[in-house]
This record gives C-alpha cells, sequence and structure tokens, in this order.
C-alpha cells in the first residue's frame, strides 16, 4: 500500500496520499498516510457509499470532486476529519481483485481546483499495484493451506515420508505445490509470509527423506538453483521457468548448469533425482 501511494504521488503530483485496505464488511480502514501534516484520517473507517472513498467502493470506480466540502455528489459524513487536514480536491481509486473491493488509493490537494485525466490514469496505475499485489498474498495463502494439510496428513500426523501415506498423485500434488510457492517467494513483499511460505517449502522438501538420514545437506544450492531445478521437477522448459520466476532462459540455463554441477549430475533429470535424495526437493 505504502509504495503504491508513493507511485500515485509521483505520477499524479498531488501532495497528499492516504488509503486503506478492507476492514470488515464493505468497510475500508485508512492505515497509510503520506504527505499529511496531521492524523486526522488515521484509523478513519470508510463504509460503503458513504464520502467520497464508500462512493468509489460502492460503484467499483475511480471518483473525484474539486472541493470536497461543497461537493453535492457524495455524502459528508467525514468533512471533519478532511477539514483538519485541509483537503479540498480529493480522487478516489478502488482497489478491487476479482470483482470485489478490497482497499482505496486517495489523492488530494489543499486547493480547489479540477483533477484531470492524467492524475486519474496515475492513480489507476497505482491501485493496479496493490491489486496484483493482493492477487500474490491470495494465491500464495491457498498454496501454503494446501502445502500444510498435505505435510501433515489427514490424520495431523506426519504427511509425505516411506511406508504407507500419500500415493503418487499426492506426491504430484506435493511437488506442484512446492515448486509454484518457490516460483511465487520473490514475489511476495510481506516479509513474514515470505519467511512461513519459505519455511513450509522447507517441510516440503525433507518430507520424504529417511528416518536417520543427515539433515545437514552436503549439498548447499542457492535459492534460485532450488528454484530452477523445482521447475525443471515439473518438466517445463527453461523459457517457461524464466517466465514463471521472472528470469531471462539464459540465467535459468547458469543456474540450472551450476546446480547440475554441485550436485554431480549430467542431465536434468540426473539433477532432479539427486536434489531429491539430498532433501532439496520433495
Amino acid at each position: 500500500m505504502r509504495a503504491a501511494l508513493l507511485r500515485l504521488r509521483r505520477g499524479t503530483g498531488l501532495p497528499v496520499a492516504f488509503g486503506g485496505l478492507l476492514d470488515g464488511p464493505r468497510q475500508v480502514r485508512i492505515g497509510e498516510l503520506i504527505g499529511t501534516g496531521t492524523r486526522a484520517l488515521q484509523g478513519l473507517a470508510i463504509s460503503s457509499g458513504n464520502g467520497l472513498g464508500g462512493k468509489a467502493v460502492a460503484l467499483s470506480r475511480p471518483c473525484a470532486v474539486t472541493d470536497y466540502r461543497v461537493s453535492r455528489h457524495i455524502s459528508h459524513e467525514y468533512d471533519a476529519a478532511v477539514a483538519a487536514e485541509g483537503l479540498r480536491s480529493v480522487l478516489a481509486v478502488p482497489v478491487v481483485v476479482r470483482r470485489r473491493v478490497r482497499g482505496v488509493l486517495y489523492g488530494a490537494l489543499r486547493a480547489a481546483q479540477p483533477l484531470g485525466d492524467r492524475a486519474l490514469s496515475a492513480a489507476v496505475a497505482a491501485a493496479r499495484d496493490v491489486e496484483q499485489a493482493l492477487v500474490v498474498r491470495d494465491e500464495v495463502r491457498s498454496l501454503l493451506a494446501a502445502a500444510r494439510e498435505t505435510v501433515a496428513g489427514p490424520g495431523g500426523g506426519p504427511g509425505p515420508g516411506p511406508g504407507p501415506g500419500p500415493g503418487p498423485e499426492a506426491w504430484e500434488q506435493v511437488r506442484e505445490a512446492h515448486g509454484a510457492l518457490r516460483a511465487l517467494a520473490p514475489r511476495v513483499t510481506d516479509a513474514s509470509l515470505r519467511a512461513e511460505l519459505l519455511a513450509v517449502c522447507g517441510r516440503l522438501e525433507t518430507a520424504a527423506l529417511l528416518p536417520g538420514h543427515p539433515r545437514d545437506r552436503p549439498v548447499a544450492l542457492a535459492p534460485r538453483e532450488v528454484d530452477v531445478l523445482s521447475c525443471v521437477a515439473a518438466g517445463v522448459t527453461n523459457a517457461t521457468a524464466a517466465e514463471r520466476l521472472g528470469l531471462r532462459p539464459e540465467t535459468v540455463k547458469g543456474y540450472l548448469r551450476s546446480a547440475m554441477r554441485k550436485l554431480g549430475a549430467h542431465t536434468r533429470l540426473e539433477a532432479v533425482v539427486a536434489a531429491r535424495r539430498e532433501g532439496l526437493l520433495p
């Protein structure tokens, strides 16, 4: 949110930017302020349909007013907070993910003057950044939940491993989840979520190790080498792996060659088998 608000300020030239995410049914709570002189807007709960932001939430589209305090196109539940900050011209852009409003970004001036299409377009672009980040976070959380369930097993006990347990289909699900999580990790800006994601990846990677297998891995691969190998294990080409990981195909080849050398492998398949044997891949 903060990064998007900074982009909004740069793109629009508006001195004040603020916003927040959904906090309860059809209610957004302002959580980030940039360029404000007071704390009047901090923590303000914006209900759907109320004020400029609430109108943007209700309509799921951007809205703007040239002079907030006298506008006849919005309701005025939040006039005191807006006046305390001295805001006049304000625009509000909803953050919409899969047709559901998840937040609102605002840009504002302390003078009553029209906000042009350029400012509105820049604000919409900033909102798209938040939308993409939320999509990634949603995907990560969904995969984490599936991965935890797979590792824990249906009864809550140990999951995949030797002996009776998940069959080939379940193992393919484990490996697909692992590859997807590894590919998403670099795109996650939330440090705690990224750490949790990588921790689950670690559990998936060692889930099949036999009892007594040394946990201190003699082969140390770089995180990106593991990322590339997880894609290779899924049977994708270097070009597809590059697209998933946000890398160039030549870079993927370099990581793959390095991983193969460390694992003593001569082919892609040998590298995957060796990595699984060492508990580097599920």
